[in-house]
């Protein structure tokens, strides 16, 4: 038992430092230097790396190797593509079991996503909070489970585009919108909020890596 709540603490802890930008990007992840850098053995350090490998955190590099994928064009137009299928499905699900308990979390969700002193790791896990308590009313774990991944991959660049692009007040003001809809019981309405919420934060974020590029 020990052992496997030190690899789930190591994993957790490694999963964040990519969010964070904390390891280097676009370069090999070598062993020995994570061994030393989080006083652990080279065996875990494997383990997490294989681990986070497979859920699409890291990508291959040469033969053996891995590294955190630099910021893509390419991967943040799929993520969000699948989003925009996903997430307004299950928020039909949803809607008709949203009570005024639920629906009092999110609005208190979004006044912390209000602090304009949020680190990008902060601003990425308070809004999937404020996402996730709407959609766990669906009562749909597979779908949700699957969302969460989407969420946690693309946390990367939901907290940049919050916090780099200022596009905070723009966020919040569909997010209450959102909200109004489903207190509305409006379900095609919010599913449709939520998929134009989507839809124009790719579109900035991908126009900002395309000017990156291109600098």
């Amino acid at each position: 038992m020990a052992d496997k709540q030190f690899a789930q603490s190591l994993y957790e802890q490694m999963k964040q430092d990519i969010r964070e930008h904390k390891l280097p990007i676009g370069m090999p992840l070598k062993q020995e230097e994570l061994s030393q850098q989080y006083r652990v053995s080279r065996i875990p350090i494997r383990d997490v790396l294989q681990k986070l490998k497979n859920e699409g955190w890291l990508s291959p590099y040469g033969k053996r190797g891995v590294m955190v994928q630099p910021l893509s064009i390419q991967e943040a137009q799929d993520l969000s593509l699948m989003r925009q299928r996903l997430e307004p499905l299950l928020l039909g699900f949803a809607v008709p079991n949203i009570n005024n308990q639920i629906l009092g979390i999110a609005a208190d969700l979004l006044a912390e996503l209000d602090n304009k002193d949020l680190s990008v790791a902060q601003y990425g896990e308070l809004n999937w909070q404020f996402h996730a308590c709407l959609y766990q009313a669906a009562q749909r774990p597979t779908l949700f489970n699957n969302i969460e991944n989407l969420h946690q991959l693309c946390s990367r660049y939901i907290g940049y585009h919050a916090v780099e692009l200022k596009y905070n007040n723009t966020s919040q003001d569909e997010h209450h919108q959102l909200l109004t809809a489903i207190k509305n019981n409006a379900v095609e309405q919010a599913q449709n909020i939520l998929t134009l919420h989507i839809a124009k934060a790719s579109t900035q974020l991908v126009e900002y890596l395309q000017a990156e590029d291109c600098s």
